[in-house]
């Protein structure tokens, strides 16, 4: 409790209020945390624009929030802070929640860094409403306001909605994200993909949002993110995200090059690079200057091999879909990243298909 009073004396001190409340954010979410690696994730999609500035928050090592329906932000930002004290999701949850005079339009789930989870769901949020807690079927009625929301405990994930088109929403995400096979995101995609086959968001959709974290903090942001994706307005927001999560998988693999090549390890840099081109070469609407990008990497890697004959027809092919590569080739020795011999570069920048 003492967390809570200073919390609540910092929102006095700054002059804002601890809870504000903002237009509906009507959507499903799910927040998870993978067993095997220890990744935290929390997925979500609307019809409302751009829902990944306010829904998903998730920190490595810490845990994740989904709070929706009349959404207040600030318990995405409180919940880390109190999960970051060591206090479990429930009990953040139930702080938050006992803290909130406007709590029975809420909907907000949160999962800490051991698999612990708790999602509330307010008795007055607009129907189809209800959420489930995987691992176990705790639930509790607890006081708020004047009416009573419904809190459930569980363990692994919790999946959650309001204002869908029927109560089948939130149970085919939890079948569907225990029955997915892959990563953490492969997972939360299927969740998503399971609420929207059987109706979704009564409105339709429009955006969508997945965010997947390290279970271990580095204290490095940018480097414990493995997917923070947002499709902020599009027809079909769950087809886009699918789309930016594989595209996301081949960059995370060109990064890895990147330090590879940085380190002088070419070897590395060749397979990282080589994994990327795969990735963009059977994923669906990838445009070309991305995938051009990949393959001139991998040219320059083999390159640093000694392996120029294997090389040319990777640049060519890369030339011939972005001519930038071409003009950007001879400003590399500078930098270190090709040998510093003008005929090699004259033969680079010649390489035809």
């Amino acid at each position: 409790m003492q967390l809570m009073k200073k919390l609540l004396l910092l929102a006095l001190l700054t002059a804002q209020p601890l809870f504000a409340q903002i237009r509906p954010v009507n959507t499903f979410s799910i927040v998870a945390r993978d067993p095997q690696t220890g990744q935290i994730g929390v997925a979500v999609q609307s019809h409302w624009f751009a829902v990944g500035q306010i829904v998903p928050w998730a920190e490595a090592g810490v845990g994740a929030v989904a709070t929706q329906s009349f959404v207040d932000p600030s318990y995405g930002q409180l919940g880390l802070d109190l999960l970051r004290t060591g206090k479990s999701a429930p009990d953040a949850l139930r702080g938050l929640l006992g803290a909130d005079p406007s709590c029975e339009v809420r909907q907000v789930a949160m999962i800490d860094a051991a698999g612990n989870v708790a999602t509330f769901t307010g008795a007055h949020d607009i129907q189809a409403a209800g959420g489930v807690a995987g691992g176990g079927d705790a639930a509790k009625q607890i006081p708020c306001g004047t009416a009573g929301g419904l809190l459930m405990l569980g363990h692994g994930f919790s999946a959650q909605a309001n204002l869908m088109a029927n109560d089948k929403v939130w149970p085919a995400m939890a079948k569907a994200y225990a029955e997915a096979t892959g990563d953490i995101a492969d997972h939360l995609l299927a969740a998503l993909d399971a609420a929207q086959s059987v109706g979704g968001d009564i409105r339709g959709k429009q955006s969508a949002a997945l965010i997947v974290v390290s279970g271990k903090s580095s204290g490095k942001r940018w480097q414990d993110e493995v997917f923070n994706l947002r499709v902020d307005d599009n027809p079909t927001p769950l087809v886009e995200l699918r789309r930016l999560v594989a595209l996301q998988r081949a960059y995370n693999h060109m990064n890895a090059g990147d330090l590879a090549t940085e380190h002088n390890d070419n070897e590395g840099a060749l397979r990282e690079y080589s994994a990327a081109e795969k990735i963009a070469a059977t994923t669906t609407g990838v445009p070309q200057s991305r995938y051009a990008e990949m393959i001139y990497w991998h040219a320059v890697a083999l390159v640093n091999m000694k392996r120029v004959d294997e090389a040319l027809p990777l640049f060519a092919r890369s030339f011939d879909m972005e001519p930038g590569w071409r003009e950007l080739t001879p400003r590399l020795p500078h930098a270190g990243l090709l040998p510093d011999d003008p005929k090699l570069i004259e033969r680079i920048v010649g390489a035809h298909k």
